[in-house]
């Protein structure tokens, strides 16, 4: 079911992915959706969100601000901070959907998406139980793939800004290489990045509404961004994490060590075996696996 979601100004566009067994009588519990950076509702998204509701349990998936088929000014833009607030106005409109119960609300997010689903949990504990997949901190990433330093990064950013102010165009970049062919021009055989773009930049997983570019300016905030910050005194509500087995190189393995560390109530862990980083968006036996895992989480916790 297709709806709007009123933030502000604009409007998300979001899909709720509902059980096909409907009792009126029982209101639903229900989870949102944060999905990776720069990705769409019909992607990662969708897989994890129809798996659930086909377990029994509601699913609110949307795009985020300033992407995709949501409104918000300038496109590409991955604002961490707005991407937490994001979720806040789902569960706003969750909350006056007839059938749902506001008190049984849950999070769940995957890459990036799983530390922008820890970070809102923190403040706002309407959400009950998190659920995450491989979460990424994407500040800490960010802060790592500087090669002069987070800090002269920094730097380079506030010149490039002034210069867009000079001109008003504005720099965007890519997430990713466009095809294999451009990644192995430039020399890159990292089998993780290899698999992202097989992902994203084929048929496979590409989307119409997903540019996979990101606006240069947000990097000033992700640079600044903990998506763990204040977890271990603000974070109460219980905890699953699900991991593949190899993500050694990849940073996810030290975000979710760290994360697991900090949470006050880890409940579960699940390493699903054979599975890397972007296999678990869309390959079904590691999907399913997830899934399984996460809605028995979902069921004792909402």
């Amino acid at each position: 079911m297709h709806i709007t979601i009123p933030r502000g100004p604009i409007e998300l566009a979001a899909d709720l992915h509902l059980p096909g067994d409907l009792d009126e009588a029982t209101p639903l519990r229900v989870v949102v959706l944060a999905t990776p950076g720069s990705s769409v509702k019909e992607q990662i998204g969708a897989n994890y969100a129809s798996r659930l509701a086909s377990r029994g349990i509601a699913a609110l998936v949307f795009d985020p601000a300033h992407q995709g088929q949501s409104g918000g000014e300038p496109r590409d833009l991955e604002d961490p901070y707005r991407r937490g607030e994001d979720i806040s106005y789902a569960i706003d409109a969750l909350s006056t959907i007839p059938g749902i119960d506001p008190h049984r609300i849950g999070v769940f997010g995957i890459c990036a998406g799983g530390g922008y689903a820890v970070h809102t949990a923190r403040t706002d504990h309407r959400i009950r139980a998190v659920g995450v997949v491989d979460p990424g901190n994407i500040g800490t990433a960010f802060r790592g793939f500087q090669p002069g330093g987070p800090a002269a990064a920094l730097d380079a950013l506030a010149d490039a800004r002034l210069r867009e102010a000079g001109t008003g165009v504005l720099t965007r970049e890519n997430w990713l290489p466009d095809t294999l062919e451009e990644a192995a021009a430039a020399g890159v055989d990292d089998v993780d990045l290899l698999q992202a773009i097989t992902y994203y930049r084929t048929g496979r997983g590409g989307n119409e509404h997903s540019t996979n570019r990101r606006l240069s300016r947000g990097d000033a905030l992700l640079l600044g961004f903990d998506a763990y910050h204040l977890v271990d005194q603000l974070m109460t509500q219980p905890l699953q994490l699900v991991l593949a087995e190899h993500l050694e190189g990849t940073g996810f393995d030290e975000s979710a060590e760290r994360l697991w560390a900090l949470a006050p109530n880890p409940v579960d862990r699940l390493v699903v075996a054979g599975a890397r980083h972007y296999e678990m968006y869309d390959v079904p036996e590691y999907v399913d696996a997830a899934v399984d895992r996460l809605a028995k989480f979902y069921e004792n916790n909402l």
